[in-house]
């Protein structure tokens, strides 16, 4: 099915739709109690920090992103992760895409729910200002036969992340068995990702981030990320940002947003 301009402006209208929903469901924890904890954004980067969520706290991190690839090629998606610390050292994530639509350069559309991951976390604290990390997780193929992958993806990271100064970095470096490869195309997948980010006041603040991956079969790509969030309150952080690719020249919008949820324990 071909993607018509009435289905895309129908897609973007539901994302933003998306967005003010999960607003107005975390608005009451604007006014938050003094003792309720801070959240923790892993959004908008691809790099995570050592760092986990408050333990007993669900965390929700939400948030369209618009793709566009070479020719006509683009993609839509309502990404997802739910969050829960059971120690500060050890909690579990679990991530998917809510919606994904996506067109390739012929002008054919597939759509639909996609797959989901589910992550495993420990934290190493070095000092007050430096920690270690370590995840592993896998991917299972949940999501419609149009999406999916089809097969599992099973993943490990090792995360370093830093205060200096006024400035914070996570460095992670990620190796990925795919379960899904083409004729010609290695099985294994390396992935790093180096941010660093500062706030410019107590509301705002900013993150620039390289990222890519090397997979034998595959061109190696190569990733610049800007973007800026704003602190609304101890309860909810909002973002926003793009990333282009420095070497085909795709590039992706996106914003979202990281609410804390209920006190599970």
């Amino acid at each position: 099915m071909v993607q018509t301009a009435k289905s895309r402006r129908a897609w973007h209208a539901n994302g933003l739709l998306s967005m003010l929903g999960l607003a107005c469901l975390a608005a009451p924890l604007l006014a938050v109690a003094d003792e309720q904890p801070t959240v923790t954004p892993y959004r908008p980067s691809v790099s995570t920090p050592a760092a986990l969520s408050a333990p007993g706290w669900l965390e929700l991190e939400a948030g369209p992103q618009f793709d566009r690839g070479r020719a006509s090629a683009r993609s839509s998606s309502l990404p997802y992760t739910l969050k829960l610390a059971f120690t500060p050292d050890w909690g579990v994530r679990l991530s998917g895409a809510a919606w994904v639509r996506q067109t390739d350069e012929s002008g054919q559309t597939v759509s639909g729910v996609g797959d989901s991951s589910i992550v495993v976390k420990h934290r190493f604290a070095v000092d007050d200002t430096s920690a270690f990390g370590l995840e592993g997780g896998v991917t299972l193929p949940t999501g419609n036969k149009n999406v999916s992958n089809g097969k599992a993806d099973y993943a490990v990271n090792g995360i370093y992340s830093a205060d200096i100064g006024d400035y914070h970095t996570d460095l992670n470096l990620a190796g990925t068995r795919v379960g899904a490869i083409d004729a010609g195309v290695g099985r294994f997948q390396a992935l790093w990702a180096a941010s660093l980010s500062t706030p410019l006041n107590d509301r705002w603040g900013v993150v620039g981030e390289f990222s890519g991956t090397r997979q034998h079969g595959l061109s190696a790509t190569r990733q610049f990320l800007v973007a800026a969030s704003y602190n609304a309150s101890k309860s909810m952080t909002l973002d926003a940002g793009m990333a282009h690719s420095l070497r085909t020249g795709d590039w992706s919008v996106f914003w979202g947003l990281t609410v804390l949820g209920g006190r599970v324990f």
